[in-house]
């Protein structure tokens, strides 16, 4: 190892609190120096695998290939979790550099006949003689290796390593496209007549940001809250048509164009597919997801839809007429929807968003759901700054069961114009145990985009980032309540369509009496949430919910169309997209407006022909909190049960062997429907 090496962090012990990363001393120039010895020690590791004179068995060949590249495994953690969060074009640049070394790499592992050989001799010799989690783990690298091309000749394997450089090429051009166009857009507005409506928690937030760049008035970008604030609020309709079009444009047909990178990852995947025998990518993909097919996600989205879309006519109707009766002409368009439908839900029940918010302080709601988890499952968080962060905003917890220790929280809750939008749950490390059976805890990260704090207020949620909140917590206990011997099988690694079981249950406690009267309390005079509003907050469960699911579905429908057509017939991005957009409509079409150019989930975020799962997770999640309705939704009886059939198991068990060791019984959506009112 060369002297500049010996002094990049990633090749040094972290002599921190429970091997954290030191991010002060990791440097944008320390990556890709990292990333190539990492993958050369994994290279060592892999070549002594296969290499080995002894007989293949499970320990010297399926769990050293589990243990292999530790290192590398620490520098991508800390690497692409960096750059989703605080991503600088120099990191972008890095990433551009290493995407291509790294699928090469791991193609090569799977792409190896030698290597192969041996997997495929543990696997015939000892699957039936293994214990269950153990017998996973073969089960799951067999898999692994035959749906990556072990199996393909020659020609195919060379075909199959260049088509997945490519679609790793393509995906995060897809991603960067997709951050800038987010950021080249703000709207500068001094006059206050155009921002009548706004309320003063976002006009404080649009002066803050004006300040930050030396400017008057107020400054409007693409993140969530300023998007939401101008939609729901100001009562200028150009105004909000105007940041409509903008948030529903991004990267298509301007300088940060998507429409060639989803043609390109669509034609990938596709070949990809049926390089590996498989008639679409969809099919591919659904080879080891608890729906296991086309057909029954078509059979769940079409469930749905029955119910769903007559509801979601009805509701656009009636709001039509409510928009009338306030003296409205014409046809509410969708930037017209969430303006119109927060001032009816003020009428229908007596409550509007911005009643809410001053009970949603955001240190109170963090007190608040670890509060819950405290509650139901014991655990305890300490908040400590002997802990690095890796940007000043995050907030450090240690977690911990008793006495015993569980993990690191880190908390990242604003916008920023290197963090991309959304919300989402991650991993610096996950939980396994390493090779001296010791057991390494895993160091969590839950990524927002909320309402940042201003001089004049601090920051105050609206019900929905509560509730988005709660989820990504969700997904946060999986993680942090895992109790699985390796690493691929711990947390959060189980199949799509049931990952989000764990983080959509979670949500149902956000509208529970018990919980909410907690922490609920208003931030200037301390007041408990009132009876009233959590009355009227479960009552507006059921608001637009027959729209909320079309909404869903017709990005389920969306995703499949992507994944289930022949690449020859998908000849423009806007056309596939209204002609699946058209069997679910319920508002007027808004021509130019197109979301696939901005769809990570899809097409760089790991969903691809996985999207239906936020729906089916949905279907398991409300059956499954029928348990906890039936027993007590804060019985920590049955939260023990959950974590331990559940949040404790990662995937190192069948989807559906979890779900009826909790529950009892297979999953169907009649919990669903009736909980949102559409049954």
């Amino acid at each position: 190892m060369n002297d500049t090496l010996l002094h990049n962090p990633f090749c040094q012990e972290w002599n921190t609190p429970w091997q954290t990363p030191p991010f002060s001393m990791i440097k944008a120039e320390h990556y890709q120096p990292a990333f190539e010895e990492a993958i050369r020690q994994a290279k060592a590791d892999i070549e002594a695998i296969r290499t080995d004179p002894v007989a293949p068995t499970f320990h010297n060949t399926i769990v050293e290939l589990e243990h292999a590249g530790r290192m590398l495994s620490r520098v991508e953690e800390v690497f692409f979790n960096i750059l989703e969060c605080d991503g600088t074009p120099e990191l972008h640049d890095i990433a551009d550099n290493v995407q291509p070394m790294l699928t090469e790499f791991y193609n090569s592992i799977h792409l190896d006949e030698v290597l192969f050989r041996r997997v495929k001799m543990v696997y015939q010799n000892e699957l039936e003689a293994l214990n269950p989690i153990d017998r996973k783990l073969l089960e799951d690298t067999y898999d692994g290796f035959i749906h990556s091309g072990a199996n393909l000749d020659k020609e195919g394997k060379k075909r199959f390593n260049e088509l997945s450089i490519r679609l790793a090429n393509f995906t995060l051009s897809f991603g960067h496209n997709a951050l800038e166009a987010t950021n080249a857009y703000t709207m500068h507005l001094v006059d206050d007549k155009r921002l009548k409506g706004l309320p003063e928690s976002a006009l404080s937030l649009a002066a803050h940001r004006a300040q930050a760049q030396n400017l008057d008035g107020y400054l409007f970008d693409l993140s969530a809250p300023c998007v939401t604030a101008i939609l729901k609020y100001a009562d200028d309709r150009d105004l909000r048509h105007e940041m409509y079009m903008h948030s529903s444009c991004k990267a298509f047909r301007d300088k940060f164009d998507n429409c060639q990178n989803i043609l390109d990852i669509v034609t990938c995947r596709h070949e990809i597919a049926q390089l590996l025998g498989y008639k679409t990518y969809a099919d591919y993909a659904l080879h080891d997801r608890m729906a296991k097919s086309t057909d029954r996600v078509y059979a769940l989205l079409d469930e749905l839809k029955t119910y769903a879309l007559p509801a979601g006519k009805r509701e656009i109707a009636a709001l039509n007429e409510f928009a009338h009766s306030l003296g409205f002409e014409g046809t509410i368009q969708r930037w017209d929807y969430t303006y119109y439908a927060e001032k009816q839900q003020q009428v229908l029940f007596n409550l509007s968003t911005e009643a809410l918010k001053p009970y949603f302080e955001l240190q109170n709601v963090i007190k608040g759901v670890f509060g819950l988890a405290e509650r139901l499952y014991g655990l305890r968080f300490e908040a400590t700054e002997k802990i690095e962060k890796y940007h000043p905003d995050v907030k450090v917890y240690e977690v911990y069961d008793g006495d015993r220790f569980m993990a690191v929280l880190y908390l990242d809750f604003h916008p920023r114009a290197t963090k991309r939008s959304g919300a989402w749950m991650t991993n610096f490390r996950e939980q396994y145990q390493d090779k001296n059976g010791n057991d390494v805890r895993p160091l969590v990260s839950l990524v927002m985009n909320f309402t940042p704090a201003t001089e004049k207020m601090p920051s105050l949620l609206t019900f929905n980032e509560v509730t988005t909140f709660m989820h990504e917590f969700g997904h946060a206990l999986n993680s942090i309540l895992s109790d699985v011997p390796y690493a691929s099988l711990s947390g959060t690694n189980s199949p799509r369509d049931f990952v989000e079981l764990p983080s959509q249950l979670n949500e149902n406690w956000a509208v529970e009496p018990a919980f909410l009267e907690t922490f609920a309390h208003h931030y200037q005079t301390g007041e408990r949430i009132p009876e009233a509003y959590i009355t009227q907050i479960r009552k507006m469960r059921q608001f637009m919910a027959g729209y909320s699911c079309t909404r869903q579905l017709s990005f389920g429908y969306l995703d499949m169309r992507w994944h289930t057509t022949p690449p020859d017939q998908l000849k423009d991005v806007y056309t596939v997209e209204r002609q699946v957009f058209d069997t679910v409509e319920l508002f007027p079409v808004v021509e130019g407006a197109c979301m696939s150019t901005a769809f990570g989930h899809l097409f760089s975020g790991g969903y691809a022909a996985g999207y239906y799962g936020y729906k089916w997770a949905e279907m398991l999640e409300a059956d499954a909190f029928n348990c906890f309705i039936q027993e007590g939704v804060m019985n920590s009886e049955t939260a023990q049960r959950y974590r331990k059939t559940i949040l404790s198991r990662g995937g190192s068990v069948d989807a559906m062997r979890m779900f009826t060791d909790f529950t009892g019984h297979e999953p169907t959506p009649d919990a669903l429907l009736r909980r949102d009112g559409l049954k």
